[in-house]
């Protein structure tokens, strides 16, 4: 491996996802690297660059694939999302950028930035007051799902009943996201498109043994026809955070009708590979490089 990459793949583990989008990399001449932000730092004057980056001897990349940036305390999670606008105030090409993993990992701005945009999304109420929170689910016509805010993998959902009492538990971190439950009573499923730049690359179908229908779950992945609505959809949605790639959840309501349920600035792709064809690694890694290329 080279000790000055060209590129850098941020992640806290050396998964599947990581080796794949290396190997891709390679194949087409670019030295790459996986590097930790937990191993990264600011480093500030005598004549340093601003950001020291493990592994990249004292020189900056020109891009950088944001994997995965690591669980740990605010304070950790701000410093290293700190490190990716810095980064890209240097001149580095991040995808994706921190503004738009903020905007993703925060579930109440990304349903916001949604419906903003004009893009359905189910009614969504979030906040830290009990008593508001119940006030929604006693004047609710349909179910309300309770979400995590920070979540992922289908962790934490909760369907609660419309007029029943809310749990006592203070929600999930002194916050209650609450958003209409839109999908079926039976034959659970939704849907997942990858947005690689301005197009889906891949779809597919989860089926879910109940109403959570993530993969982690225990829902199966089945390949799907990608249709242009569906495809205008997903794309609008991953811009609507200003995401350059996106994993979108998206669901039919009981009319049928398309709906976006979350976008995911960081999402994993082995389940979604089993049922595709094309390499997902490989368009990860020719878009970087298209990006690099078109940044000077």
């Amino acid at each position: 491996m080279a000790s000055d990459p060209e590129v850098v793949v941020f992640t806290d583990q050396s998964d599947w996802h990581t080796a794949a989008v290396l190997e891709a990399l390679d194949r087409r001449g670019v030295a790459a690297s996986a590097v930790n932000l937990a191993d990264c730092a600011f480093a500030i004057g005598d004549g340093r660059p601003g950001v020291a980056l493990a592994g990249c001897g004292g020189r900056l990349p020109r891009g950088v694939l944001v994997r995965t940036i690591g669980r740990g305390s605010f304070e950790q999670v701000t410093l290293r999302l700190g490190l990716l606008h810095a980064l890209a105030a240097l001149g580095v090409v991040v995808c994706n950028s921190a503004r738009a993993i903020e905007r993703c990992v925060d579930k109440s701005m990304t349903s916001f930035l949604l419906a903003r945009a004009g893009l359905p999304t189910p009614a969504t109420w979030a906040g830290e007051s009990p008593v508001e929170a119940q006030d929604q689910l006693t004047r609710a016509e349909t179910d309300l799902v309770a979400k995590p805010l920070f979540g992922s993998r289908g962790r934490g959902l909760r369907r609660l009943a419309p007029r029943t009492t809310l749990p006592d538990d203070g929600g999930e971190g002194g916050v209650w996201y609450l958003q209409n439950y839109v999908g079926a009573d039976r034959d659970w499923h939704d849907l997942r498109a990858l947005v690689i730049g301005d197009r889906v690359v891949a779809g597919m179908t989860r089926w879910g043994v109940g109403w959570v229908t993530n993969r982690h779950q225990g829902a199966r992945c089945e390949g799907m026809e990608v249709t242009p609505a569906l495809a205008g959809l997903a794309v609008a949605a991953a811009r609507a955070v200003g995401a350059v790639h996106a994993g979108v959840d998206l669901i039919a309501d009981r009319a049928g009708r398309l709906t976006v349920l979350e976008v995911n600035s960081m999402p994993a792709w082995s389940g979604l590979q089993a049922v595709t064809p094309a390499s997902i690694a490989d368009a990860l890694a020719a878009d970087l490089l298209d990006r690099i290329a078109g940044h000077g």
